[in-house]
């Protein structure tokens, strides 16, 4: 069975900063593709950042310079790094793993706001 279960999510003011996990089970981590996505109330899914399995990363302008994704697949595991968060960034994030097959975790609640 495969699990992908986010944490770290939470409250956090404007310009903080959280680290997410994603912590995957059931798969071979160390092939698959990472993403991490968001989506807040009333909006579409967007692209968060995107990590190949070999290492390769990609961000929207909208966080490119803030966040940071990387992996360690040790732990079979995912970060994201987010720094000078704003309000904007409020949103369920979610990670996903894709090699031929996508799957998808729960998601976490980020809300920035002072």
């Amino acid at each position: 069975q495969v699990q992908l279960v986010e944490s770290g999510g939470g409250l956090v003011q404007p310009g903080g900063s959280l680290r997410l996990s994603c912590a995957a089970s059931g798969i071979i981590f160390s092939i698959q593709d990472m993403g991490w996505y968001r989506q807040a109330p009333g909006k579409q899914r967007e692209l968060v950042a995107t990590i190949t399995s070999g290492g390769t990363t990609n961000y929207p302008d909208s966080v490119k310079g803030r966040f940071t994704i990387s992996r360690d697949n040790a732990k079979n595991t995912v970060y994201l790094q987010m720094n000078s968060l704003k309000p904007e960034d409020t949103a369920v994030y979610s990670c996903n793993a894709r090699h031929f097959k996508v799957y998808w975790g729960q998601g976490t609640q980020v809300t920035v706001s002072s």
